[in-house]
């Protein structure tokens, strides 16, 4: 009888653990199926990725379109020199055509074009019937301009000075003197001098120009025959000054960020990083001197981005060269 009993106990036992073990078998098979099923964990339908996609494909778009557009109205703001006036009825006048700015050295290059009155040429050969010569003020590198006479004036190319500061690069402008000129007639000690009305013309990439007019003194208000030239950098290339100097500082930021994670061990070593390192190094002195009007050497610009982006970007090689020792150990 106990024997008995003892047999029923253990069947009972044995149903029980078959039954426990069936549940949880089968606990596990809808678990595993349920991601099958699409029960699982909801991922993101395909329409959102698309909108999300095109919505950062027209964002560039947009953005890429309006800093054109900047570029383009803060380029043309000012507008042109007015036309010059070259009417030589009441007089000779002197055309001063701009070349070139040397900010560096405070030259300004221009060529100088004599259009003399009516009593100056000879009217069957259209040229000169006398000698004739410009003084230029303020003083250029060749003196006296001389158009002999039986020649037609033809341009003269000379140098006069544009005073600014290139060191408060890109916001530095220059100025010239009153451009005042006089017509010396004649031959030997005859010579006699006229007065000669100063006109300007013509452009410089990257610089914007203004002109004043004033009189040769006080008591000449009413006449403004003389010019002070202003010269100014143009606003359209200082976005591009502000891209460069914004990639400038990005390449420290990335090159400290990388090399930080790698000595930390919270990202893994890579040896090819040290070729990335270089290039970065050696791209800062191209990318400062494709700054529109080429900064003078230690302008403020070197002092306050050049040089420290330089430093944080040797540091960060100092830390990768410590992460590669720790390791290689």
């Amino acid at each position: 009888m106990v024997k008995s009993c003892q047999q029923t106990r253990a069947l009972l036992a044995s149903a029980f653990v078959t039954i426990r073990e069936d549940e949880a078998i089968t606990r596990l098979a809808e678990s595993l199926a349920a991601p099958a099923n699409g029960q699982g964990r909801p991922r993101k339908p395909r329409r959102r990725h698309l909108v999300l996609d095109v919505s950062i494909i027209v964002g560039v778009v947009v953005v890429y379109a309006f800093s054109l557009f900047g570029y383009h109205w803060l380029a043309s703001a000012p507008g042109p020199l007015a036309e010059p006036d070259v009417n030589t009825a009441e007089g000779t006048v002197v055309l001063v055509r701009f070349e070139q700015l040397h900010a560096v050295q405070n030259r300004l290059d221009v060529k100088v074009l004599v259009m003399p009155d009516d009593s100056m040429i000879n009217k069957r050969l259209n040229v000169l019937n006398t000698d004739t010569s410009v003084r230029f003020f303020p003083q250029n590198d060749l003196g006296d301009l001389q158009y002999p006479v039986g020649k037609l004036p033809a341009q003269v190319a000379t140098t006069i000075e544009a005073h600014g500061e290139p060191g408060d690069w890109p916001f530095d402008s220059y100025r010239t003197d009153a451009i005042q000129a006089d017509v010396l007639v004649g031959t030997g000690d005859g010579r006699q001098y006229k007065p000669a009305r100063v006109e300007v013309t013509g452009s410089l990439e990257g610089w914007d120009i203004s002109v004043r007019r004033v009189g040769r003194d006080s008591r000449d208000s009413d006449r403004p025959d003389n010019v002070v030239v202003t010269l100014q950098r143009a606003k359209g290339p200082l976005v591009f000054d502000l891209g460069i100097c914004l990639v400038l500082i990005t390449l420290p930021t990335l090159a400290l960020f990388v090399a930080i994670q790698m000595l930390t061990g919270r990202r893994q070593f890579l040896p090819p990083f040290s070729t990335w390192y270089a290039a970065m190094l050696f791209a800062v002195v191209p990318l400062r001197n494709i700054l529109p009007g080429t900064p003078p050497a230690g302008a403020w610009i070197d002092q306050a981005v050049v040089i420290w982006v330089l430093i944080a970007l040797a540091t960060a090689l100092v830390l990768y060269i410590a992460a590669w020792y720790r390791h290689s150990t």
